[in-house]
């Protein structure tokens, strides 16, 4: 239901390119009882989910690896970004999209998933909000190479890494996405592995 202390007075696209840039002008009503007019931008780019999958016999985790542009154009010299699989929703259900995305990324064909929290990853810009699951897997699972889809030019490298080893990475700064670090701090604090 929407709230009564929010009035959209105009929407306007700014960009429809890739996904969706908005301006939206809106009345917001204070605690102190005054309407303030103010006017910000969403990025809708739809929603997503992730997931990280875990070895409890080895101790490992399956990770990805790819060229990131945003992140090249703020300081990662490579672009290249170290993150735990995941993909837009589209139409899909949540738990569906995510069985769809392990395969097609990391080769690895997955049943049972766990959804463990829904998080909004930038909500002061972006829109997405962001499914979590985890799963178990063994090397039974794996049925391709993985790597993500060539129409999508994702070019995706699988990395099966040492938890302790990934949770080193966090700090020493080489894993640096926000959801891999929720991700694999979940199964720290959980004590899942």
């Amino acid at each position: 239901m929407p709230s009564s202390k929010i009035q959209i007075l105009k929407t306007e696209i700014l960009s429809d390119n890739w996904y969706t840039l908005k301006k939206i002008t809106f009345n917001f009503l204070t605690e102190s009882g005054v309407w303030e007019t103010q006017e910000r931008e969403a990025y809708d780019r739809g929603n997503g989910a992730t997931i990280l999958l875990y070895n409890l016999n080895l101790s490992t985790v399956i990770l990805t690896k790819q060229f990131r542009l945003p992140t090249y154009i703020n300081g990662n010299e490579t672009g290249m970004l170290i993150e735990s699989c995941a993909g837009l929703l589209g139409k899909d259900h949540p738990e569906d999209c995510i069985k769809r995305e392990t395969e097609e990324e990391t080769g690895f064909q997955i049943t049972d998933v766990k959804k463990i929290f829904e998080a909004y990853m930038s909500p002061g810009s972006v829109t997405e909000i962001l499914h979590f699951f985890i799963a178990e897997y063994s090397n039974k699972m794996k049925i391709g190479l993985g790597g993500g889809l060539l129409s999508e030019q994702e070019n995706i490298e699988v990395l099966e890494i040492n938890f302790n080893t990934a949770l080193n990475m966090i700090d020493m700064g080489t894993i640096k996405d926000g959801k891999t670090i929720m991700l694999l701090q979940y199964l720290r604090l959980h004590k899942i592995l």
